[in-house]
């Protein structure tokens, strides 16, 4: 299932001025930036509504796992402060995940569209070796767990899930066509890896069915930031 996805620009700088001058330059380029840990907690709040006014559509990836009323609150305050997407851990099981999606409805201010909730499965930078429970694992093993994540996130209601471009086609086939896929993890071919374990190219992450393609380093580091998110752009199409 070929997609046509939206390249997501990682914003994980450690404080807003960066931030945003690097937004500045990749203004009417790409559609999302994401807004990480670091970030949020060095800017907050008025960070997102400044990228907000700039004209983006902000990831706010803070991967919320608690219990379920605090992260109901959570999620409810992302919804007030204008996150388009946002992040839950869908280990975090079926009642935190069921209190995630209430405590957005109930947020909605009217006519509001509601942000995406979308379910981390397994960090792409873990690796079968991860597995704390099964050291011995295997990387079908890992598939395995992951695609069990993502079946139990759609039944949870949620919209979608993070997840390596490795387990985009069996979830995209188990999942069906309406369900959300972002994929971290993205590089062009022969790229350095990172810190990551389970990297994607962009092309076939899009071959697979990727929603979302969220990209960082390659593009905040880059020399020319623009000229590295067009690469990106022009690679699925």
């Amino acid at each position: 299932m070929m997609t046509n996805p939206a390249l997501v620009v990682a914003l994980d700088f450690p404080q807003a001025a960066p931030a945003l001058d690097l937004a500045a330059r990749l203004q009417g380029v790409v559609p999302w930036v994401k807004v990480g840990l670091e970030l949020y907690l060095s800017a907050g709040q008025d960070l997102l509504a400044r990228l907000k006014d700039m004209g983006f559509l902000v990831f706010l990836d803070l991967k919320f796992m608690d219990i379920p009323n605090t992260v109901q609150g959570a999620t409810a305050q992302a919804t007030r402060m204008g996150a388009d997407m946002l992040t839950i851990h869908a280990l975090g099981g079926r009642a935190m995940c069921e209190a995630a999606m209430a405590g957005r409805d109930m947020a909605l201010a009217p006519g509001q569209t509601p942000p995406l909730v979308l379910g981390v499965t397994l960090l792409t930078s873990l690796g079968p070796q991860d597995l704390v429970w099964n050291p011995h694992g295997s990387a079908e093993d890992l598939g395995t767990l992951t695609v069990h994540l993502a079946r139990s996130a759609q039944n949870w209601k949620l919209d979608g899930v993070v997840c390596s471009g490795r387990e985009v086609r069996v979830i995209r086939e188990t999942c069906g066509a309406s369900f959300q896929l972002l994929t971290p993890g993205i590089r062009l071919p022969d790229a350095d890896a990172g810190d990551q374990s389970r990297i994607c190219t962009p092309v076939q992450a899009a071959r697979d069915g990727s929603n979302f393609l969220v990209v960082g380093r390659p593009i905040t580091r880059a020399d020319n930031p623009v000229q590295a998110a067009w690469m990106y752009l022009g690679a699925t199409e």
